[in-house]
């Protein structure tokens, strides 16, 4: 018990020695032992490094978890098992529970209803979505933020620590100069005026004379400088290993980084192609919105702008291809014979990009002008365009007349 008092009496004299000099530092009153350049500007660069990573790393989570709430629960239940040395469940994304809401939906309004069968299409796409969603998620936390993590919480905690010494041994390396100065003058004083008395320390034989006293005095903070100076050097010399690990740190999280864009361009790609195929699905899928030109020019209006045209909207499905009228059956218009009318024709701007079902047919690139007129007898659904030398039939729903 004695032993620890002692020690603890000691360490706060220490503390207290410490605090005294970096207050007079920090107030002029003494004079602080600089770093090396080279020493300055790895810390300097490993200070900025913590920084922009841990703001990176936050923002990251953010991004991949954007409800606070959310993500501070999931990190729990991550600590949790990785205390308990388990695998972290696979968790649901709002996209697959978005997905399994509509396919329920679709059992209660029924399959085979406009309505629950396009839920059904669309759900399950959803949980495609977000199924990619997850793979993205999982991938990224492993390849971009677990490194970063690790930095923070295991290297740079060591370079913390032996920064912290770092600055401790200089302290004490200050505080040893400030004692051999005032030694050595208190000595110079002495041998000027030997037989002054309140030069002599308290503690010393008062038949020693005090030149001799003070130059025994100044030889022990000599040992006690050169202890401190090598301490110093030495924990110097550990710190800017350790500071020059950085490099080899901006190395690895660059891999990670590329890891991360890959990750996002993968599951961008993947949300891409769904929302392609899910698209094309709706196409093929007949439904009460498809109407006839008669019905369009209505919900046209005067300005002669369909709510196809509106900014967002989707493209509408294909125009079913019916028999026709006067003999000019879809499956036997021969495009390269019909001839434009002397009047009728008009410009048209389309609006969404058409791929033609066959030969007969005018594939259209969204926002081009093409001419466009109809043929006696054609169904009403369908235009003939054209574009250069190019002709084919195009579906009224993908068009905007022109006046």
């Amino acid at each position: 018990m004695d032993f620890n008092v002692k020690k603890l009496a000691s360490d706060a004299g220490v503390f207290f020695t410490r605090a005294v000099q970096f207050t007079e530092e920090k107030l002029g009153q003494a004079e602080k032992t600089e770093l090396d350049a080279h020493l300055e500007n790895l810390i300097a660069r490993a200070d900025c490094t913590k920084n922009w990573t841990e703001k990176i790393f936050r923002q990251t989570e953010i991004l991949l978890q954007p409800n606070p709430i959310d993500s501070t629960g999931a990190r729990i239940e991550e600590f949790f098992y990785e205390k308990l040395d388990k695998k972290i469940p696979m968790r649901t994304t709002n996209g697959e529970l978005l997905g399994q809401y509509m396919l329920d939906a679709a059992k209660d309004f029924g399959p085979g209803t406009p309505y629950g069968s396009t839920l059904i299409t669309v759900g399950e796409y959803q949980k495609k979505l977000g199924g990619a969603e997850r793979d993205f998620l999982q991938t990224s936390a492993i390849n971009f933020l677990t490194p970063l993590r690790n930095f923070l919480e295991g290297d740079w905690r060591t370079i913390s620590k032996e920064k912290r010494l770092l600055e401790n041994r200089r302290l004490d390396l200050d505080v040893s100069k400030a004692r051999l100065k005032k030694a050595k003058l208190a000595e110079a004083k002495a041998a000027a005026a030997p037989d002054f008395q309140e030069t002599r320390p308290r503690n010393y034989v008062l038949s020693a004379s005090a030149s001799a006293l003070w130059s025994e005095e100044v030889d022990k903070a000599e040992h006690e400088l050169r202890v401190a100076q090598t301490e110093f050097d030495r924990q110097a010399e550990v710190t800017r290993l350790l500071l020059e690990g950085i490099s080899s740190t901006h190395v690895n999280h660059l891999r990670c980084l590329h890891e991360f864009v890959e990750a996002q361009a993968t599951y961008y790609a993947q949300c891409h192609k769904h929302m392609q195929e899910l698209q094309k699905e709706l196409r093929r899928i007949p439904n009460a919105f498809t109407g006839s030109p008669s019905t369009s020019a209505v919900l046209a209006g005067p300005s002669g702008l369909s709510s196809s045209s509106l900014p967002g909207a989707s493209p509408p499905a294909r125009p079913p291809v019916s028999s026709g009228h006067s003999g000019l059956e879809a499956s036997t218009l021969k495009i390269e014979e019909v001839q434009p009318p002397a009047t009728g024709t008009r410009k048209a701007k389309v609006l969404y990009d058409y791929d033609a079902a066959d030969t007969s047919e005018l594939s259209l690139l969204a926002d081009e002008l093409i001419t466009v007129y109809t043929v006696p007898g054609m169904d009403p659904d369908w235009l003939i365009g054209e574009r250069g030398n190019q002709k084919g039939k195009v579906p009224v729903t993908y068009l905007e007349l022109l006046s």
